[in-house]
């Protein structure tokens, strides 16, 4: 085993220098913003889908656009609002009177990365189209289905839902993003290296540094990365957690969880950990990666009951208590 921990880590050693040149791409840019990032990096490596939540003028847009001009790729950025038709995601037939046949007319969805901004203002039509789209990898269009290029990635934008015009994501769809993240604002010395950045004239020009067939020869890496039997099982454990409380000494818990964590957590919690252990060079998975990603993971899983909401009590509040509780192998 130690060989092959040691082989791994010499391959990881030799491709992590694309991924900090991409970050140094990134950084020309976006200013601070470590911990979004990192987490962008990390559904890439991982192949997962992104949800970013944060008030308007925190650089979601921004860290995703750049992000995309620093990758080869196709890349089509989505204004969801209101009035959005599936047909202006994923595309329509459209007909030809002259000989009377439907041609397809593909959408933009037929890109690599997707920027789905302010994801939470179309209506549930649209978001069933793109949830096929995540899930599957795959398309439907009148008779036909056709298949979505590797790699596909839907990184999407939302704002708080107390926020007029907003509406809840589906529970269905929620799930399939990978990570859900809570952006916040800078602080006061990032904020004046944004401000003398940002109020400069020239156009700062970002560099495509890696293609799609890193980004895939990347992803084989990071699913070799060495994970041993007692780091699945605290992850199991964590997941179990949420479903039954009370079986792990958390009898406070039981009353505030109305729906925990399903199998597609704990598959994601560790194909994340994995990539964290690869952003920090290492072969081999840690506890601390598990708890590094672990609220991003779990924290949209997790539905709360009418109870947690009376002791404001949040998803996240549930999740630290978990994790403070379960045994660190």
């Amino acid at each position: 085993m130690e060989a092959v921990i040691k082989e791994i880590t010499e391959k990881v050693k030799n491709e992590h220098k694309l991924v900090e040149a991409l970050i140094t791409e990134i950084h020309k840019v976006i200013v601070g913003q470590e911990y979004l990032i990192e987490r962008l990096l990390i559904s890439i490596l991982a192949n997962g889908h992104v949800l970013i939540e944060g008030l308007p003028g925190l650089a979601k847009t921004k860290s995703v656009h750049t992000l995309a001009q620093a990758i080869d790729t196709k890349f089509q950025r989505i204004q969801f609002t209101p009035d959005l038709l599936p047909a202006d995601l994923i595309g329509t037939l459209v007909y030809n009177p002259k000989d009377g046949n439907f041609t397809t007319k593909k959408g933009p969805i037929f890109s690599n990365i997707i920027l789905a901004d302010e994801i939470n203002r179309a209506p549930s039509k649209v978001q069933s189209a793109l949830l096929e789209a995540m899930q599957e990898r795959q398309v439907t269009i009148g008779e036909n289905t056709y298949k979505l290029e590797e790699p596909f990635l839907v990184l999407a934008t939302q704002n708080p839902i107390e926020q007029e015009g907003t509406y809840p994501l589906p529970e269905a769809q929620v799930d399939r993003f990978m990570l859900k993240l809570n952006v916040t604002y800078p602080n006061k010395r990032e904020e004046k290296l944004i401000l003398e950045k940002v109020t400069k004239s020239d156009e700062i020009d970002v560099n495509a540094v890696i293609n799609p067939k890193d980004i895939l020869r990347l992803r084989g890496l990071v699913n070799d990365i060495y994970i041993d039997e007692k780091i699945k099982d605290y992850i199991l454990d964590i997941v179990f957690a949420t479903r039954n409380p009370e079986l792990y000494k958390l009898e406070e818990l039981k009353n505030l969880i109305s729906v925990g964590g399903s199998p597609r957590a704990s598959i994601m919690l560790t194909k994340a950990s994995k990539a964290h252990a690869f952003l920090k060079g290492r072969a081999y998975v840690t506890p601390e990666d598990v708890k590094q990603i672990g609220l991003d993971v779990l924290r949209h899983r997790i539905l709360i009951t009418y109870e947690a909401e009376a002791e404001d009590m949040t998803s996240e509040d549930i999740v630290k208590k978990i994790f403070d509780q379960i045994e660190v192998p």
